[in-house]
């Protein structure tokens, strides 16, 4: 069965309740993500919580398929700084949002404002203000400090070993590949996950929050009220058994009549959704399908029959399945079309470049890019697809060159790390790839490999003699990490 088809069977009932449900409702075949709750509000600092952060998020990437797509990425990032720029006390916190590649309707808060997005969820959400609801209630989470009120009792675990069983009861998964450590890992995870469950009161503080939050940032505030009640409907007609500790509570006709007062207070506000919202949506279904075949004949028909909410958005689907199945003359008349209504869309100007690469039009197809850039420079979007077809074109120190500005807008990067490193082996440049692989390798977590990869790079010929200043700065910035982390896991030494 194909991913699409299996994101439909997903999607129809929409079994799963977001994770902005009360603990312990029943569920369907994937896994619902609890938040964490507890009652202290200085239990962790932010800069502990950061690090547990940043453990958390590579358990995350080592166990969910985490989208490194610029353009879904660029999208959900937006969307969930423009709430947070609305949500009362977020002022001084960083939150990081990012979408994994699953057909599972729902989402999850972790330590450090790791907020993660299913693609069944986009896909799910019948409005952009229905998508904006359910982050907007993670944000309040995190804002309201939920997530951090409890550790007291983990407090004398080391950082990775309390990311460890956060993420196997946030994620439901086996946390060890070895089976007596998984074991316990699982048991463990079990009663952290039970003491730590969202309250009540939680849950209904950050329903007022994020109520809130959606109508400072202009989205409808109704959108909570009209999810939580179709996907109650759907949970009570498709009900699955799961383990007691995986179940979150349904939405309560009380809740659902809560939120809908508190949206009544407000006013009714309808709000437009936005297009790269439904083009978001088209590109996770196009990418949905297993084979091309299958995705040109769904944007067809869906065409056709005048099956979709917005034309353009579903054009755009078609256009991207047109060019997956090589079919680049019909591709090239999709985008002609979609370009002459909105010529400067990032999503058109970037499947534009895409198809004259394939083409074997690589100059054009960096033209397209640069212009772009030209007018946006910090547009890091564009520039990462840039990058990446530079690389393709087999112009690795070109990629190199643009990579590394890109990298100083957004230096917590993993994706343009990854980049950096595969363009600096392309280029034959060891020590930078080294020095690249170290970055990467730290922003996932791995501190040690990260500083072997540093000593390496300083071990390489011939470096320049700035660089290897710049190398031995940060060598000597870990290797002091790493002492602070080892006294904090063992003070007595």
């Amino acid at each position: 069965m194909c991913r699409l088809q299996a994101l439909h069977r997903a999607l129809l009932p929409l079994v799963l309740i977001p994770a902005l449900c009360c603990p312990g409702a029943p569920r369907a075949q994937y896994f619902e993500l609890p938040d964490l709750a507890s009652s202290a509000d200085t239990v962790m600092t932010q800069g502990a919580e950061a690090r547990l952060g940043k453990a958390f998020m590579q358990q995350v990437r080592e166990r969910l398929p985490v989208l490194d797509d610029p353009l879904l990425t660029g999208y959900i990032e937006s969307l969930g700084r423009s709430l947070v720029a609305a949500a009362p006390d977020a002022t001084g916190r960083r939150f990081r949002f990012f979408l994994i590649d699953e057909p599972v309707v729902n989402a999850f808060a972790g330590p450090g404002g790791y907020i993660g997005v299913y693609a069944g969820l986009v896909l799910a959400a019948q409005t952009e203000s229905e998508l904006a609801a359910v982050i907007a209630h993670e944000i309040a989470h995190v804002t309201q400090r939920h997530l951090m009120r409890g550790f007291e009792d983990q407090s004398r675990l080391s950082v990775p070993a309390t990311a460890l069983l956060v993420a196997a009861a946030i994620l439901g998964a086996q946390v060890s590949g070895d089976a007596g450590m998984a074991a316990i890992a699982g048991i463990q995870a079990a009663a952290i996950q039970h003491r730590i469950n969202f309250t009540r009161e939680n849950e209904k503080e950050a329903d007022r929050i994020g109520i809130s939050t959606l109508v400072r940032a202009e989205h409808d505030p109704f959108a909570m009220a009209g999810f939580f009640e179709r996907l109650s409907r759907a949970g009570q007609i498709h009900d699955s058994a799961a383990p007691e500790f995986l179940r979150t509570h349904p939405v309560t006709a009380n809740r659902i009549a809560e939120a809908l007062e508190r949206a009544e207070s407000y006013g009714a506000r309808q709000r437009p959704d936005s297009l790269r919202f439904h083009l978001t949506r088209a590109r996770l279904r196009e990418r949905g399908y297993d084979r091309a075949e299958q995705a040109v004949a769904h944007f067809r028909a869906t065409l056709r029959e005048g099956r979709h909410r917005n034309a353009i958005a579903e054009r755009y689907g078609y256009a991207l399945a047109l060019t997956r199945a090589r079919d680049y003359r019909r591709a090239e008349a999709e985008l002609g079309a979609l370009l002459a209504a909105r010529p400067s869309q990032p999503e058109f100007i970037v499947l534009e470049a895409e198809l004259a690469q394939r083409l074997g039009r690589s100059d054009e197809a960096l033209g397209v890019l640069s212009q772009t850039l030209s007018l946006s420079p910090n547009d890091w979007v564009i520039g990462t697809v840039r990058a990446r077809l530079l690389l393709e074109q087999g112009r690795a120190a070109q990629a190199l060159e643009a990579l590394e500005d890109l990298v100083r807008l957004r230096p917590d990067s993993v994706m343009l790390y990854d980049l950096l490193e595969r363009a600096a082996i392309k280029s034959g440049d060891r020590a930078a790839t080294h020095r690249y692989r170290a970055e990467r390798l730290y922003l996932l977590g791995d501190l040690e490999p990260a500083i072997r990869q540093l000593e390496i790079a300083l071990r390489q010929r011939d470096i320049p003699y700035h660089d290897a200043a710049q190398i031995q700065a940060r060598l000597d910035m870990l290797r002091e990490e790493e002492r602070e982390q080892r006294e904090r896991d063992d003070p007595l030494g």
